[in-house]
């Protein structure tokens, strides 16, 4: 892997500001539609005011999906692409998508039926429980938007009497249970990581930078902060494109066109430790309908277990965070599956909370607004000579095909022809992926690095077959495992500060790697990561100790970990 420093990259910016696509927000929207323009050989600059990642492309349930849901109201064309999108990801992105059984508990035969039926014909009414004969229509429609080429299993229903003997721990007031298949992804954060690397590798003309703040714009210029050294830069884009979310309106109000295109529902998660719930998962998701008619999911992820979602209407994204009355909501959901598990809030070593960029709306509850995807363009004006295109909604699963069509509608803006397609272009550690011989492939990276079959293991896991670049790079030089956190090394962590964007702390520990995620870090942890990115970001003391004291507040007021002198996290 070789990409820019970010002095050099600053450094290009300071020569040429000039570009022909700016996009602003470095999402999973934005970076998959960087990857789109550069690759048709346009010169593009995707600029992002904290970490790549780090909003709601940060704060999904982490499931790749069609969008089981969306066919009650009809979406088919959206639930066909989602599918699509799925099951090119499970091929693109092997080391990182994964298929994942998903069980509903059915409550009753025919319940749901009159609410389909008005939903589908365009109307509206507020949700209910879905029954059996709903839920077999559903899913007999997903099958078939799946494809026999998804080579995922189609669904099964399992009546009552099996399925208490499958789940004894599942609600005894079950009528019976289906069985379907989706995706879950492990490491969406890396995903974008890596789809920037790609980018950066293959095109001379596309620069991406993080904590980088659009703070307003004039005739055919747009400025730039930098949140690091705080110097500003004037760029000239023929086009603007804001990819900023939940933050399209803000973002378009710097930019001097006022919008108001969002209505943003915010979506809390909570990450517990009880093996007892992980058990009972048998390895599959579990997606119901609560008593409030919001869809529900919990599944396995490692050895905890992610439990989601709530959706509730949002003004400001930057004031959303997981509140305690959705976190008793969120520990009262498992109960409506298994009764005799007692979650509480010290079983959360992780929470977090992300604001989907919806329309604005006037659907009857927050889950009745669509998560389709669309472009607004608003034209040039007397006071800014470009135009900009604002990317409303979409979802993880879809970010290619989002970005495609509007890759599609620049390049007819631009005169320019479509030169790559990506729909079976293989991302990072996806490349090559050995996905029929993983044993043969770990054995060879054991030999040709000296590292042990499971240290090989380890890293083909975290990084699909870019493992064996940071093999190479630990063997270079003297390498140790670190004294507080199981299962990485020194050598890892600077490879991952080095190559891939790291400016702060909390980059490593929330998006390069779950540690946060999985509840892995404790002050001693910490303060050991620290210790490592001093010399390579070239952090004073003084800055050590200030990037130390600023993860500790992120982690307490958005994560609810409060990581105490004793080195014990504690669940606020």
């Amino acid at each position: 892997m070789s990409v820019l420093s970010r002095q050099q990259r600053l450094q290009t910016l300071r020569q040429n500001p000039e570009v022909t696509v700016l996009i602003i927000g470095g999402g999973i929207n934005g970076i998959g539609l960087f990857r789109e323009l550069a690759l048709q050989g346009i010169d593009v600059l995707l600029v992002e005011k904290s970490d790549f990642c780090a909003g709601a492309s940060a704060a999904s349930t982490r499931v790749i999906h069609g969008g089981l849901r969306y066919l009650e109201n009809g979406e088919f064309r959206l639930v066909r692409e989602a599918l699509h999108e799925r099951n090119q990801l499970l091929k693109n992105a092997p080391h990182y998508v994964h298929p994942l059984p998903t069980t509903i508990p059915i409550y009753s035969w025919f319940t749901g039926l009159r609410h389909a039926a008005v939903n589908f014909l365009g109307f509206k009414s507020r949700p209910s429980d879905r029954g059996s004969a709903v839920i077999k229509i559903g899913l007999s429609l997903y099958d078939y938007f799946s494809g026999k080429q998804s080579g995922l299993p189609p669904h099964q229903f399992r009546p009552r009497a099996n399925a208490l003997q499958k789940r004894p721990e599942i609600n005894r007031a079950i009528v019976a249970t289906a069985t379907y298949y989706d995706a879950r992804i492990t490491h969406p954060e890396r995903l974008c990581i890596e789809l920037l690397t790609d980018t950066e590798q293959s095109s001379d003309s596309a620069i991406a930078l993080n904590y980088m703040r659009v703070i307003q714009a004039a005739e055919g210029e747009v400025t730039l902060h930098d949140e690091l050294t705080q110097e500003i830069f004037t760029i000239q884009p023929q086009i603007v494109v804001n990819a900023t979310g939940a933050w399209i309106d803000f973002t378009n109000e710097a930019l001097r066109h006022p919008t108001q295109f969002i209505g943003g529902t915010k979506g809390s998660h909570i990450v517990v430790d009880y093996p007892a719930l992980h058990a009972a998962t048998q390895g599959e998701m579990l997606y119901f309908s609560n008593s409030d008619g919001r869809i529900c999911i919990f599944y396995p992820f490692y050895d905890k277990v992610i439990i989601g979602a709530t959706d509730l209407p949002v003004d400001n994204p930057d004031e959303a965070i997981c509140e305690a009355d959705e976190v008793n909501y969120l520990l009262d959901s498992i109960r409506a599956v298994f009764p005799d598990i007692q979650l509480d809030p010290s079983h959360i070593v992780y929470q977090f909370c992300g604001v989907r960029p919806l329309p604005r709306s006037s659907a009857m509850t927050a889950g009745q607004i669509s998560r389709d995807h669309h472009c607004e363009i608003t034209p040039p004006t007397d006071d800014i000579s470009f135009p900009i295109y604002s990317l409303i909604g979409g979802k993880w699963t879809t970010f290619r095909a989002f970005a495609e069509q509007i890759t599609d509608k620049l390049l007819v803006s631009l005169g320019k022809p479509r030169l790559v397609h990506t729909d079976d272009l293989a991302i990072g550690g996806g490349k090559d992926y050995p996905a029929a011989n993983q044993d043969q492939w770990i054995s060879d990276l054991s030999d040709q690095s000296g590292l042990s079959a499971e240290r090989c293991t380890q890293l083909l896991e975290r990084y699909g077959t870019q493992a064996a670049e940071i093999a190479d790079y630990c063997r270079q030089r003297e390498d140790k495992r670190l004294s507080h956190i199981n299962g990485y090394s020194q050598r890892e962590i600077e490879f991952l500060m080095r190559n891939e964007y790291v400016c702060h702390l909390d980059d490593i520990i929330l998006r390069r790697t779950l540690l946060g995620l999985l509840g892995q870090i404790n002050l001693a942890a910490l303060q050991e990561l620290a210790q490592i990115a001093t010399p390579v970001l070239g952090w004073s003391d003084q800055e050590m100790s200030v990037e130390i004291t600023r993860t500790l507040a992120i982690l307490k007021k958005q994560h609810g970990i409060n990581l105490t002198h004793d080195q014990s996290p504690i669940h606020m």
